[in-house]
């Protein structure tokens, strides 16, 4: 009967590197993403400039990975009704039933998706050399695919990604779960960061406003003042100017 080690093409993970059964080696990166569509018109061909000039310079092969993998959150749904309940707060209560509705009716029409982009730079055999020690081979391999990687590295920040190597542990964590997939592909939403026994939203308390002026009350009307006028009158003059024309 055979076993999974009969069908892995791995032998082994050492210094953050892969090593084949094949004498072949490879450097597994995993990329940050990207959302295109978001993207203006001249943005997206700045993209598209950058990642063609990227493949145009290398001088090796590369594989780029997509990995999918359907999003099961309803211990999500269950970590916010435990919240809901703990809220006291009717304002934020609303708030969060209205959210929660909102995720329901997401997952609903769509499915929520986990989506991983890797970037693999292997090595053959044949660059390595066929007789060659183990020991050999893993340092050749490191010492060839450092430099590599830290041009693939360089290029797709130009595309505005940011690339970071598997190590050891994450190297075994991610071909783990692709050889022991959950049941019915479904990957479970952690929620142990998630997880509060009183969930509280803390809004600051702003000073009230300040009280509007008083207003003023208008006087009672009164009678206009009566000017008094002098019996006498003051004399008018006429200058009579002279001609001097």
């Amino acid at each position: 009967m055979e076993t999974t080690q009969t069908n892995l093409t791995i032998v082994d993970i050492r210094e953050d590197i892969v090593l084949l059964k094949d004498g072949g080696a490879a450097l597994v990166l995993q990329t940050t993403a990207v959302n295109f569509g978001l993207l203006s018109e001249i943005e997206q061909m700045s993209i598209i400039t950058a990642f063609g000039q990227m493949l145009n310079s290398l001088s090796y092969s590369i594989q780029i990975i997509i990995r999918s993998k359907r999003l099961d959150i309803s211990s999500y749904l269950g970590l916010l009704d435990r919240a809901l309940k703990l809220q006291t707060s009717p304002l934020f209560s609303q708030l969060m039933a209205r959210y929660r509705q909102f995720v329901q009716s997401l997952i609903k029409e769509k499915e929520v998706l986990d989506k991983n982009f890797y970037v693999v730079i292997p090595l053959s055999r044949f660059e390595l050399g066929i007789r060659i020690t183990s020991a050999d081979r893993l340092k050749k391999s490191v010492a060839m695919l450092q430099p590599r990687k830290d041009q693939i590295a360089k290029q797709l920040s130009r595309v505005g990604l940011k690339a970071t190597q598997l190590g050891n542990k994450a190297l075994l964590q991610l071909f783990y779960d692709i050889y022991n997939p959950p049941d019915n592909n479904q990957l479970f939403l952690p929620t142990t960061n998630l997880a509060t026994p009183g969930l509280s939203l803390n809004i600051p308390q702003t000073a009230p406003p300040p009280p509007p002026p008083p207003i003023a009350k208008p006087l009672p009307d009164q009678p206009p003042p009566i000017i008094s006028q002098s019996s006498k009158t003051h004399p008018f003059v006429v200058e009579e100017l002279a001609d001097t024309l």
